[in-house]
């Protein structure tokens, strides 16, 4: 409701680490309000936000119940009032995901998951793609708050190997946890990115493991903190995109708290 009662109102924008990293005051507003309303009902467990990071509180993921709070995933969107717009609820204990919930706020569609329990979209289960051929995989990616010419370099290099794989194409939307759902209900059949935060990827790997796809490093298993992620609806199809990609260096949500691009 904030997020909706905000697209119409003059909007007060800032940047943090970069110009093309931007924060509103709905951000702000937004994970206040989930925090709190979260700690009255739960006040023992955790939380990693994504603005209270950016103000300095160490991202850190123990092994304490966390909530991992993305307040608006797509401020840029939000800011253009481009309809792709979300804000995403993963929870976490012993470190392990447990529980995820992503909200598009321009459309009201809810997509929602529990480990064993399986993912739905308002009430209705999804079923990640069982392509395997990567010549016939849709790719979504996002481009990251770097734009130096060497990492846009990197960027650009990497989309031109997917589309010579070849595949069907290469989707930018402006949002990570929007495109993650995408995978979920098998739209699209992979996603990949560097840069992305664990604020971003949290709820959403909930969302594609039960709704029967996979989210992994780049270099190995999902790690949470080291802003790396391919998600796909079939194990083939991530190991393709994986073999295609020059890393980007981003740095660790938990190491680097002067980097949060």
């Amino acid at each position: 409701i904030v997020v909706q009662s905000a697209v119409k109102q003059e909007k007060q924008v800032s940047s943090k680490s970069t110009p093309t990293d931007l924060v509103t005051e709905t951000d702000h507003q937004v994970e206040e309000l989930i925090i709190s309303t979260l700690r009255e009902k739960y006040p023992t467990h955790r939380f990693i936000g994504e603005e209270s990071s950016a103000a300095g509180v160490k991202c850190e993921l123990t092994d304490d119940p966390t909530w991992i709070i993305d307040p608006i995933d797509g401020t840029c969107n939000f800011v253009h009032s481009f309809p792709m717009v979300a804000v995403s609820i993963g929870f976490a204990v012993r470190k392990e995901l447990e529980l995820g919930v992503i909200y598009h706020c321009f459309d009201g569609t809810l997509y929602t998951a529990r480990k064993g329990h399986g993912a739905f979209c308002n009430g209705v289960r999804l079923q990640v793609s069982k392509e395997k051929d990567v010549s016939k995989a849709l790719i979504l990616t996002e481009i990251g708050a770097k734009r130096d010419p060497a990492t846009l370099d990197i960027f650009l290099g990497n989309m031109k190997k997917l589309l010579s794989a070849p595949t069907h194409g290469v989707r930018i939307i402006g949002s990570s946890t929007l495109a993650l759902c995408h995978i979920a209900s098998g739209a699209a059949e992979a996603y990949y990115q560097y840069g992305l935060h664990c604020w971003d990827i949290a709820a959403a790997a909930v969302i594609i493991r039960e709704a029967g796809g996979h989210v992994m490093d780049t270099t190995g298993p999902l790690d949470l903190m080291s802003r790396r992620v391919v998600a796909a609806g079939t194990r083939e199809i991530a190991d393709c995109v994986v073999k295609q990609l020059q890393p980007i260096n981003y740095g660790r949500d938990d190491t680097d708290p002067d980097d949060l691009a």
